[in-house]
């Protein structure tokens, strides 16, 4: 039997990198369908970019502005102002949500007022707490935003957070996906039998994997560290550069190892 016999005997499937057994029609296709999925990133990066994140920076920016309120404040004054209530605990509760915790406080006022606070962890004020304590919560735009009791205090799941660094690291992954969807797509319709390198597998996958990771670490990095967004959507494409760069050094040497 000759050696090309025997190669189309063994029942192996072709590579997953061919590119031959699919229809130019079918190739299209996907192509107009990457191109779309383009357009849609693209819609989703420029409202990160342009509306997500400045809303978020100038609520948090106004939050940070905040100063308490005077003893008789106007309308507008007190829109913008930290108002300080006095209430009694009536009771805490933790409850599962799937993999998360919600922490709970039930407060009551003067009156029949009643309200629940939502904490996000038990420290530090909120695995102290006990039914009947006084507490003070410092409000600002209708929010309870601070719970206190003794000087401890405890930000609430309502209290505005800097996550600007994490808007801007999925505004980052929208652009690049963008960008790579929009070349394979235009590729897949310029050359539908010959696009073995812009193939979902091995680049393709790689690539995007590359891209995610490189924007999880960025957005968390800045966010733990308190560096500005600004730095993450450069800082992103030269994490994926060095990262791609060494994976180009490591594998040609790995495939070089002789085996034993």
């Amino acid at each position: 039997m000759s050696a090309r016999a025997r190669a189309h005997s063994t029942g192996r499937p072709p590579s997953k990198g061919s590119t031959g057994r699919q229809s130019p029609g079918r190739t299209r296709f996907i192509g107009i369908l990457l191109i779309l999925l383009s357009l849609i990133s693209v819609v989703a990066c420029c409202l990160t970019f342009a509306l997500w994140l400045p809303n978020d920076r100038d609520h948090y920016d106004d939050y940070r502005a905040a100063r308490a309120c005077p003893a008789h404040p106007t309308a507008r004054v007190r829109k913008n102002c930290l108002s300080t209530w006095h209430f009694a605990v009536v009771k805490t509760a933790t409850e599962n949500a799937g993999k998360t915790r919600r922490h709970e406080v039930t407060l009551k006022g003067e009156g029949s007022w009643r309200g629940v606070v939502d904490f996000e962890d038990t420290g530090p004020l909120f695995k102290r707490l006990k039914p009947g304590e006084q507490v003070t919560a410092t409000v600002w735009r209708r929010d309870i935003v601070v719970l206190s009791r003794g000087g401890v205090r405890q930000d609430t799941s309502d209290a505005p957070r800097d996550a600007l660094p994490i808007y801007a690291a999925l505004g980052t992954l929208a652009g690049l996906v963008a960008v790579q969807a929009c070349v394979y797509g235009v590729i897949r319709l310029a050359r539908p039998r010959s696009y073995r390198l812009f193939a979902w597998f091995p680049y393709g996958g790689w690539m995007i994997a590359v891209i995610l990771l490189s924007c999880l670490v960025a957005g968390i990095t800045a966010m733990s560290t308190g560096i500005p967004w600004w730095i993450v959507p450069p800082a992103v494409p030269v994490m994926a550069g060095l990262v791609v760069w060494g994976l180009g050094l490591l594998l040609p040497l790995r495939r070089r190892r002789p085996t034993t």
